[in-house]
C-alpha cells in the first residue's frame, strides 16, 4: 500500500484517534486522580489537541522517511513509530499536566509516563488497525473503479 495520505485524511486519522483517546481517558482519569470529569474533561480536551497537531506532522514526517529509506511498515517499525512519537509528545504535555493540576514537574511526568504506558499499545493497535482498513477501502475502491 503506497503510504502517501492527504491532508485531509491525516486529520480524520488523527481526529479518530483522539476522538477514540478522550472517550476512554477522561471517564478513567477522572475516576483514578479523584476530580471532576469536566475538570479531567478539559485537561484531555488540551493533551489531545497537542497530540492531535503532533500526530499529524509526525505522521507525515515517519512517512516521509519510510519513503526515502524503503522500510516496511513491520512490528519494529511500528513499535520505533509508537514509541518516538509517545517521547515527543511527553515533552510537550508534561508542563501543561503540571500547570493544570497544579503539580510538580516529576509528578505530572510520573502521570505522564502511566498514560505513555497505555498509549503505547493504543497508538500500536490504532494504527495497525487505521492501515489495515485503509488497505481494505482503497481495494475496494479500485475494484469498484474496475467494475
Amino acid at each position: 500500500m503506497h503510504p502517501v495520505k492527504s491532508v485531509n485524511e491525516r486529520f480524520f486519522q488523527a481526529f479518530m484517534f483522539e476522538a477514540l483517546a478522550i472517550a476512554i481517558c477522561a471517564p478513567l482519569g477522572a475516576w483514578l486522580l479523584d476530580y471532576p470529569l469536566v475538570y479531567i474533561g478539559w485537561l484531555t480536551l488540551m493533551i489531545s489537541l497537542i497530540a492531535m497537531s503532533w500526530n499529524m506532522l509526525f505522521n507525515l514526517l515517519f512517512d516521509r522517511a519510510q519513503s526515502r529509506m524503503g522500510f516496511e511498515k513491520t512490528v519494529a517499525a511500528r513499535v520505533a513509530h509508537a514509541v518516538l512519537f509517545e517521547i515527543g509528545l511527553l515533552l510537550a504535555i508534561v508542563p501543561l499536566a503540571a500547570w493544570w493540576l497544579g503539580i510538580g514537574l516529576w509528578q505530572a511526568f510520573m502521570l505522564d509516563i502511566g498514560i505513555a504506558l497505555f498509549f503505547l499499545p493504543y497508538t500500536f493497535f490504532f494504527n495497525w488497525t487505521y492501515d489495515v482498513l485503509r488497505a481494505r477501502f482503497i481495494a475496494r475502491k479500485i475494484r469498484r473503479a474496475q467494475a
